[in-house]
């Protein structure tokens, strides 16, 4: 509720702006808000969800997300850029005031000690009629063995049960945006430019209509499928698709601009790129969200996804800030750069990420002791 409140000044900030520092005011204050709400949005639907849908509605916060960016694509086809702010709005307005008529954290509660209220919430969330003692009290013996401190010292982050989660967390998050899948999408209208594409913005459209779908399907997968398959399946499929656009980049060095090979590139070029925010789309878009969201412990939970989310961020803020000059200084070694990223994901995955499909967060936090 906190964040949509800096959303909705930011808005406004940049639908009424009269100079350059009302947009810089406002697109802060945007991030601010996001910064937020992309953390705590994937924490309480893990601490709110059934073990069985855990994974699917997690994925379904990467498919608004998605929703989002398309309609924002469609808008921005026939909406001036400031109508398009304010109706920016509607969404957070939405947001505080569904808020009121939701419960709190059942796992949040039993935290603080609030033991009435987190059964009472629990049983809001599971139904009048569901029998949720099991639940209670695996919840109460994971919250009483968590919190006898309420902090822990530097020197306990040596521990498996907190250097472990915080690995996988933030290289999940870090690596998610290394891939350069941010650059890839704020610059496909120029990236489908140069392939010779003239209604780019009708392809970025189109592109982000990929993503939502790719998206439902692993909110569909998610549950099934496990969440560490997803992401090999997603990290392979995006080095190979990250691999056919640079090796067309580097080619197309040596190819002469109107011969039928140069063309046959471009074509190969947006397959590639079309490929990876899909393959992105299947697990490495969703999934580190929602593992990040399972396997940090209650303890630490706030700061470690902090810092997670706070990583996670930085790197956006990398990437969208150097994928432009790298695409202007070699459009195939920004690209075998992403390849480099990706390919390394695949062993990270591999070797670190644990497999918590179908565990309580109580189960969960055990098998990493």
């Amino acid at each position: 509720m906190i964040a949509a409140i800096p959303n909705i000044i930011g808005w406004l900030a940049i639908s009424f702006a009269r100079e350059s520092s009302f947009l810089y005011m406002g697109r802060l204050l945007e991030g601010f808000g996001v910064g937020i709400i992309s953390y705590t949005v994937p924490v309480y639907i893990a601490e709110i969800a059934p073990q069985n849908l855990r994974g699917a509605l997690g994925s379904v916060n990467q498919l608004s997300v998605t929703i989002g960016i398309m309609l924002a694509y469609l808008l921005g086809l026939f909406v001036p850029w400031r109508i398009l702010a304010v109706l920016g709005i509607l969404p957070c307005s939405i947001l505080i005031t569904g808020l009121f008529f939701i419960p709190e954290s059942p796992r949040w509660l039993a935290k603080m000690g609030m033991t009435e209220d987190f059964e009472a919430s629990l049983q809001v969330l599971r139904g009048f009629d569901t029998d949720i003692s099991i639940e209670v009290n695996e919840i109460k013996r994971s919250v009483a063995s968590s919190s006898r401190r309420t902090t822990i010292r530097f020197s306990e982050l040596k521990q498996r049960r907190y250097y472990f989660p915080l690995t996988v967390g933030i290289g999940l998050l870090i690596l998610q945006q290394l891939s350069g899948i941010n650059g890839v999408v704020f610059y496909s209208s120029t990236i489908f430019e140069s392939a010779g594409i003239t209604s780019s913005d009708v392809a970025t459209l189109g592109l982000g209509a990929l993503q939502v779908i790719a998206t439902g399907v692993t909110t569909w997968l998610a549950d099934k499928a496990g969440r560490r398959a997803l992401l090999i399946i997603s990290s392979v499929g995006m080095t190979v698709s990250i691999l056919i656009v640079a090796v067309s980049f580097f080619v197309k060095g040596f190819v002469s601009d109107d011969s039928s090979l140069y063309s046959i590139l471009d074509i190969f070029s947006v397959i590639g790129v079309v490929a990876m925010v899909v393959t992105f789309s299947l697990g490495m878009g969703p999934i580190p969200w929602v593992i990040m969201s399972e396997i940090l412990p209650i303890n630490i939970k706030g700061l470690a996804g902090s810092v997670a989310t706070l990583a996670n961020w930085l790197t956006v803020w990398l990437i969208t800030m150097t994928a432009n000059l790298l695409l202007n200084w070699s459009g195939g070694g920004t690209f075998a750069i992403y390849t480099l990223v990706s390919a390394f994901t695949v062993a990270f995955v591999s070797i670190w990420v644990p497999e918590t499909k179908g565990k309580t967060l109580e189960e969960i936090q055990r098998s990493l002791r």
